[in-house]
């Protein structure tokens, strides 16, 4: 999703996504390439100094999500798992979004 004032940001990620089936189709069939395009992940437990600056989770953040919560990095981590598993190898070339349906839902609080 794109927000006033991201253009730059907005261009990378298309082109990240372009970059991931392009390679998929360069390097397949001995390398899958797949892209990973995270939602709001809550990290605030891998930092050090700056954790105590943040302010917290709110129930209206966990609203915003129709999974109920913002994500954790076990989500992205679980994805990466599932990717990995030999058993998934017909799998190249795709973007999954894990947001817990934030795109979805589409409901953004500055």
């Amino acid at each position: 999703m794109s927000k006033a004032n991201t253009e730059a940001y907005s261009s990378f990620k298309g082109g990240l996504l372009s970059l991931t089936h392009a390679l998929a189709v360069s390097l397949g069939p001995g390398v899958r390439v797949n892209a990973i395009s995270p939602g709001w992940i809550d990290t605030r437990e891998w930092l050090n100094s700056e954790k105590e600056l943040l302010p917290p989770l709110t129930p209206e953040n966990h609203l915003q999500h129709s999974a109920g919560r913002v994500g954790k990095p076990e989500d992205i981590a679980n994805m990466v798992l599932y990717l990995a598993n030999p058993e998934n190898a017909f799998i190249t070339g795709a973007n999954f979004v894990i947001d817990g349906g934030m795109t979805r839902k589409m409901i953004y609080i500055d």
